[in-house]
């Protein structure tokens, strides 16, 4: 995943291993609250990743087409690393283990890895690659990224 260097808003676009876009993040440059569209360009698939106004922890909603996908909780206590559970409707969740931060990271379901994002595969500022297991919705997962990404660096 590659943020674009110069874009009003955050934008992205994310690219498969072959070069080709596999994705376009649009972030809108006025928002009350954080939120972004991101669009599968395979697939036609519309994202909507949304932070929460009430709550008690850091919470992002991630809409797919419409209807709730996922939510990405950060935990209430974490004394030495942010950590973070992605509750996907329908199964069970998610655990980010790693450091999100510096975008090496790994997602597991019941133990088993189901993704992994690291920046040490690239030289590059800002980019990074995303490993998703076969089954797993890999728009769902880029979207937990994108998310993830956005909770550990608001400013950004």
């Amino acid at each position: 995943m590659t943020q674009k260097l110069v874009a009003v808003g955050d934008d992205y676009t994310v690219e498969t291993a072959a070069g080709d876009p596999a994705f376009e993040v649009d972030g809108k440059a006025l928002r009350v609250r954080e939120t972004l569209r991101m669009i599968d360009l395979r697939t036609g698939d519309e994202y909507k990743l949304q932070e929460k106004l009430a709550r008690v922890r850091d919470t992002m909603t991630i809409e797919k087409n419409g209807e709730r996908a996922a939510t990405v909780k950060k935990a209430l206590v974490a004394p030495l690393r942010d950590r973070f559970t992605v509750s996907i409707d329908g199964m069970d969740d998610l655990r980010v283990q790693g450091n999100v931060f510096d975008h090496e990271y790994e997602l597991f379901r019941d133990g088993e890895r189901v993704a992994g994002v690291s920046k040490a595969w690239f030289r590059y500022r800002d980019t990074y690659g995303i490993e998703v297991a076969t089954g797993m919705d890999a728009g769902l997962v880029v979207a937990c990224a994108v998310v993830l990404d956005m909770m550990v660096q608001p400013e950004r």
